[in-house]
C-alpha cells in the first residue's frame, strides 16, 4: 500500500527561470530540487502535550518541555504517522525501523520523481544515486530497494551514507561535486530522507530528547546535479567546498544506540563550539576565492534551531535578515536534519530566485563535531 505524500509547492517565479553562462571554475549544475513532506501535519502547540506523555512519567513537571516547545521556532512540523500511534510503536526498535523503511521508500520515490520531472530526465538518466539517512538502517539499503521499483539503470553507481546527520544535505552535494568533476558528461542525484520522529525515545525524559521532541520534523528531497558537459544549465552552479573537523567534539552531537533504537545526543556546547571557531574557518575559506560575507547575496543555513542559528549569524557579523530562509523552513517544517538545507535551497530557487551573478554559500554543521560549506554561483 503506498502511503500518501504532500508535495511542497513554493509559488511558482513570475518569469521563466534566467540561464546564464556557466563559471570559469564550476562543474556542477543543480538543475532541480524536489521535497515531499509526510501527510500528518501539525501544529507546534498540539503536540507538546502528546510529546511530554510518551518522555516523561505520569505527574512529571513539564515546564521545561513546555518552555523548549514555545522557543524552538516552530509553528508546524509533518511526522511520518499520526501523533496517537507512536506509544505503540517508539517501544519495540525493529517496529519503528520497518516503519522508516516503508514510509522511506514512498517519499524518496515521490522526491526523486518528482525532481527528475522538473529537470526533464528520466530514471534511466541517472549515473550516480547517493543517498543518505541517520534515522533508520537497512541492507539493502534504499536507493538499492528504489533502483528496481524506479526503474534506474543497472549500471547505476549507488552511495549509500549513514552518520552525517544534519551536515548530510550539504556533504552530499559537496560529494556529487566532487564525482561530476571527474564525470562531466554524468548526472547524479542526492536523495535525503530523515523521519526523525521515529528516533524518538519513549520514556527518555532526558533534555536532549525533549529538544529534539520540540525541534524535528519528517521529509524527504532530491536533488539533481549534472557536470559541467552538460547544456542550457539553469544553476546554482557548485564553484567549490569545504569540510572540517573540529578537534575533541565528537560527544557533542550524534546518536547514543542501544535496544530501543537512536537515542539522540545533543551538548549544550555545540552553539559555544560555532561561536568560537566558525567563522574563522568560514572567512579563510572565502577569502581563497577572494570573497568576504559581505559579498555573499544568498545564504542556505541549516536550521539547527534558534540558538545555532543565533550563533552563526553573530560570529560572522551577518544582517539581521540574512537566515530568513533557515527560520522560515525551521517554523513551518521543523528541523528536518539533511533534508532542511535542500528544502532551503528549493523555495529560494523558487519563489526568489537571486539575480545572474549572486554568490551563495550553503553550510551545515553535524556529527563528528564538522561543518560542511558549499559556494555557490548564480
Amino acid at each position: 500500500m503506498r502511503v500518501p505524500v504532500i508535495v511542497e509547492h513554493a509559488p511558482s517565479p513570475p518569469t521563466a527561470p534566467h540561464r546564464t553562462a556557466v563559471p570559469a571554475t564550476a562543474t556542477t549544475t543543480i538543475a532541480a530540487v524536489r521535497t515531499v513532506l509526510p501527510p500528518h501535519r501539525y501544529a507546534q502547540e498540539d503536540l507538546t502535550e502528546p510529546i511530554g506523555d510518551l518522555c516523561l512519567p505520569p505527574g512529571a513537571d513539564r515546564a521545561v518541555l513546555r518552555r523548549l516547545h514555545a522557543s524552538a521556532g516552530v509553528c508546524t512540523r509533518h511526522l511520518t504517522l499520526p501523533i496517537d500511534r507512536y506509544a505503540v510503536l517508539l517501544g519495540d526498535f525493529g517496529h519503528s525501523n520497518a516503519a522508516w523503511m516503508a514510509a522511506g521508500l514512498e517519499l524518496g520515490e515521490e522526491a526523486l520523481t518528482g525532481a527528475l520531472q522538473e529537470a526533464g530526465l528520466g530514471p534511466a538518466d541517472v549515473d550516480l544515486l547517493v543517498c543518505v539517512s541517520i534515522t533508520g538502517v537497512a541492507a539493502p539499503s534504499l536507493d538499492a530497494r528504489l533502483a528496481g521499483r524506479m526503474g534506474l539503470r543497472p549500471d547505476v553507481k549507488r552511495l549509500p551514507v549513514f552518520g552525517l546527520g544534519c551536515v548530510a544535505g550539504a556533504a552530499g552535494l559537496a560529494r556529487v561535486h566532487d564525482y561530476l568533476r571527474g564525470h562531466p558528461n554524468d548526472t547524479a542525484v542526492l536523495l535525503t530522507v530523515e523521519l526523525c520522529s521515529l528516533t524518538l525515545q519513549q520514556g527518555d525524559g532526558s533534555r536532549a530528547n525533549l529538544v529534539a521532541g520540540a525541534l524535528f520534523g519528517d521529509g524527504a528531497a532530491a536533488l539533481i546535479a549534472r557536470g559541467s558537459a552538460r547544456p542550457d544549465a539553469v544553476g546554482p552552479f557548485v564553484v567549490a567546498t569545504r569540510s572540517r573537523l573540529y578537534p575533541d567534539t565528537e560527544q557533542l552531537l550524534g546518536w547514543d544506540i542501544g535496544a530501543n533504537g537512536f537515542r539522540v545526543v545533543i551538548d549544550a556546547g555545540v552553539p559555544g563550539i560555532v561561536r568560537d571557531h566558525f567563522g574563522g574557518h568560514l572567512r579563510a575559506f572565502l577569502a581563497e576565492h577572494g570573497l568576504t560575507t559581505d559579498d555573499i547575496g544568498t545564504w542556505v543555513c541549516h536550521p539547527g534551531g534558534p540558538r545555532i542559528l543565533s550563533a552563526v549569524s553573530d560570529t560572522l557579523g551577518l544582517p539581521g535578515d540574512a537566515l530568513d530562509s533557515a527560520r522560515r523552513s525551521l517554523a513551518t517544517v521543523g528541523n528536518m536534519s539533511s533534508v532542511s538545507v535542500l528544502h532551503i535551497l528549493q523555495s529560494i530557487r523558487e519563489s526568489r530566485r537571486p539575480a545572474p551573478g549572486t554568490w551563495g554559500l550553503l553550510l551545515a554543521m553535524g556529527p563528528g563535531f564538522c561543518s560542511e560549506l558549499v559556494l555557490l554561483r548564480w
